[in-house]
């Protein structure tokens, strides 16, 4: 199959074997050999009504993308839909080094004449989660500055528009909060297991309560809106399945509150042709 809609990596995935996609470190991503299901997005045209049905699940995002389940049997046809434009396997996610604001001279922006210091704006991440107990994440009263967290990786009451994880508002939070560690992690049990997603959000947000005042974020008066990616494959972080649509919820909320957003995704890779559509 050389479909010309279709990305290079899935073309050659449909092409491999067996063997030779389970050698490979990418061409089985985003298969689910038990379910014989593929994950992959697509840029769609036209209404979206279209896409589902006959085994086929859809997740609509903005811009005219979704997330598409389906038999692999199924993947050669569906691209012929002329709604779909374009179609990609997802690819796995890396951690990326980050480097400390002093290096981006921050400081001026946040003492100097402007004063800025992320009042009003949100920010939200798409990462390994957050340690919402950390202080730099609340407010002098204790209570969170975290308006949503949804974690992708416990299945529960997702965010409306999504089927995966389950979606903790700010009263969640904040209950959890006062109750205490023990029983709060009960009622709220999203972890931040590598720590990544919380020295992310510190640096982008952190309001440095838990340093007096020395390791202070960018942002440190900002509202926050974090994304905890699904379960790591093997060997890997998460896909860009759910990169995707965790960057989606969050320019979702952005628009359904009314407040610029500024969104911080410290993954990185280099695949694809750099088409408009990758």
């Amino acid at each position: 199959m050389a479909d010309q809609k279709i990305d290079n990596l899935l073309n050659l995935a449909m092409d491999a074997t067996p063997q030779e996609r389970r050698k490979s470190g990418n061409l089985n991503v985003g298969y689910d050999p038990a379910t014989r299901l593929w994950d992959v997005i697509i840029k769609y045209s036209g209404p979206e009504s279209g896409l589902a049905g006959n085994g086929i699940q859809v997740v609509p995002l903005l811009g005219g993308y979704a997330v598409v389940t389906l038999p692999e049997s199924e993947i050669d046809k569906y691209s012929h839909r002329a709604q779909v434009e374009f179609m990609e396997k997802p690819k796995r996610l890396y951690f990326e080094l980050f480097q400390a604001k002093g290096a981006s001279c921050i400081r001026t922006v946040q003492t100097g004449r402007d004063g800025l210091t992320g009042k009003g704006i949100l920010i939200g991440i798409v990462d390994s989660g957050v340690d919402y107990y950390h202080t730099d994440f609340r407010n002098a009263d204790g209570s969170s500055r975290i308006l949503r967290l949804w974690d992708q990786s416990i299945p529960g009451k997702p965010p409306q528009g999504y089927v995966t994880g389950t979606e903790y508002t700010k009263e969640e939070i904040d209950e959890a909060l006062a109750l205490g560690e023990n029983q709060g992690r009960r009622l709220v049990p999203s972890v931040d297991y590598s720590g990544h997603g919380t020295s992310v959000l510190g640096i982008a947000a952190g309001n440095g309560r838990a340093s007096d005042g020395v390791n202070q974020g960018v942002a440190y008066e900002s509202d926050l809106i974090v994304v905890k990616m699904g379960i790591p494959r093997e060997n890997s972080f998460p896909r860009t399945t759910e990169l995707i649509q965790g960057i989606d919820y969050l320019v979702r909320q952005s628009l359904s509150l009314g407040r610029p957003i500024a969104i911080n995704i410290s993954f990185g890779n280099n695949y694809g042709s750099h088409e408009p559509y990758n």
